[in-house]
């Protein structure tokens, strides 16, 4: 049974939504800034410590644990990747913060409502960024991505104030308006980082005006957030119905009796399993792209934007589309195929054939377990159950470049590759084989 829609509770929806599209593009945007600015960044810092005869710093003791982990191969690796590790550890850092945090954040929200854990997730998102501004030392900076891995909610918490506000059958595509957020900040946020990062404005801190733009989003983003989102929680906020995109909403009755059919335990295990294959690929792309075609910053940087670009496309056209189960299984596949393409690339058309299918994969898959995990909660456990999906994401993560990468260099590009793409065929098992459209929407 379907009852019409006050005007007010369509408005309300809209009017969340947008708030969710403009503070999610800033804060990935303002996320974004620092991606290809690593390397710079870790390099000024070892300069830095060398110029000042410092040999027992932080920065100095995790070099040496990574030269003495790179020195452990079979076949020796370029110095030039001793930075692009360091970067690797850090972003694990972050990641295994991130799976620690994200369970707490979202228990919070269900307890103290959304719009309250987000804003002091954005509290702790400024200390991070400030502290990047006022990083002239490796300490400070390390800091600050400490910070950043124990406060950043945003993205969880805008997926439980998605849930919150759309049906069963409009939450794919209501969650795929976070995918394209996503594509959007990774297509254009990187090379205004990178161009930022050419003005110095502070001579002990290079980097200091991209810091400070990054803050300035953040600022705006907070103040952006303040005045305009409501509470969406339902048992924190005013009796709202859940409003689909054909206008109508389902009756409390027939909502109460709706039939769940994945398990979270499934569902969070599909998502490590597929995040550890591919967030390892990620990785490995520096690497790869190096040896085979002598890629430097602005040609990744090129790859990475049509990838970031297609995902676009992607996710404003087909994706927002597609029923949660059948984006999963579309992505995945591509994946698998990918994986495979890319242990046998010869030349640069068959680099961007799979940086393509990497585009179909980064636009549906974590979208689509994300929607099928939301639908699996109910409104009262929602932010919990979302922030436990994340956990395990970030713990895949955290393990998957490093996991991939000594294989990478262990066994050599096509064997990884192979080994990654059965992987992925094993995730493409768990999704045909365990995971099942939920009842209300198949």
């Amino acid at each position: 049974m379907a009852v019409a829609v006050p005007d007010a509770s369509a408005a309300r929806r809209k009017q969340v939504l947008r708030v969710l599209f403009i503070s999610l593009l800033l804060d990935l945007i303002s996320f974004t800034f620092i991606l290809p600015l690593f390397p710079k960044l870790l390099e000024f810092y070892r300069n830095l410590e060398a110029a000042d005869g410092t040999s027992d710093s932080v920065l100095s003791r995790l070099l040496q644990s990574l030269n003495a982990y790179k020195n452990s191969f079979a076949r020796p690796i370029n110095d030039r990747y001793d930075i692009v590790l360091l970067g690797g550890a850090l972003g694990s850092l972050f990641s295994f913060l991130q799976a620690i945090a994200s369970p707490v954040i979202g228990r919070l929200s269900d307890r103290h409502g959304r719009r309250t854990a987000l804003l002091w997730s954005m509290a702790g998102n400024l200390l991070s960024v400030a502290l990047w501004v006022a990083a002239t030392d490796f300490r400070t900076f390390l800091a600050s991505r400490i910070v950043g891995g124990l406060s950043e909610g945003n993205i969880q918490l805008a997926t439980s104030i998605a849930a919150d506000i759309s049906d069963e059958k409009s939450r794919g595509s209501t969650m795929a308006l976070i995918g394209v957020c996503f594509s959007i900040a990774f297509t254009f946020g990187p090379a205004l980082g990178a161009a930022l990062s050419n003005v110095t404005t502070v001579a002990a801190n290079p980097f200091a005006t991209a810091a400070g733009f990054s803050l300035f989003l953040i600022i705006v983003e907070t103040v952006y957030l303040y005045l305009y989102l409501p509470e969406t929680l339902p048992s924190r906020s005013p009796s709202q119905p859940k409003i689909g995109s054909n206008g109508k909403v389902a009756d409390k009755k027939s909502r109460s009796t709706h039939v769940r059919t994945n398990s979270h335990l499934l569902l969070n295990l599909t998502h490590f399993a597929f995040i550890l294959f591919f967030s390892g690929m990620e990785f490995s792309f520096p690497f790869m792209t190096y040896d085979l075609f002598s890629y430097g910053s602005s040609q990744s940087g090129r790859l990475l934007g049509f990838i970031g670009l297609c995902a676009t496309v992607l996710e404003g056209s087909v994706t927002r589309r597609l029923p949660s189960l059948r984006m999963v299984q579309m992505g995945v596949i591509s994946c698998a195929a990918s994986f495979f393409l890319l242990g046998r690339v010869r030349t640069e058309g068959m680099l961007y054939l799979s940086a393509a299918l990497l585009a179909v994969t980064n636009a549906t898959v974590v979208t689509g377990l994300k929607s099928l995990s939301s639908l699996e909660a109910g409104a009262d456990e929602r932010g919990e159950k979302l922030g436990n999906h994340r956990s395990w994401g970030q713990v895949g993560r955290a393990l998957g470049p490093l996991i991939f990468c000594s294989l990478y260099w262990w066994v050599g590009r096509n064997v990884a590759y192979s080994i990654g793409g059965v992987g992925m065929l094993g995730v493409c098992a768990l999704v045909f084989g365990g995971l099942k459209a939920p009842a209300a929407v198949a």
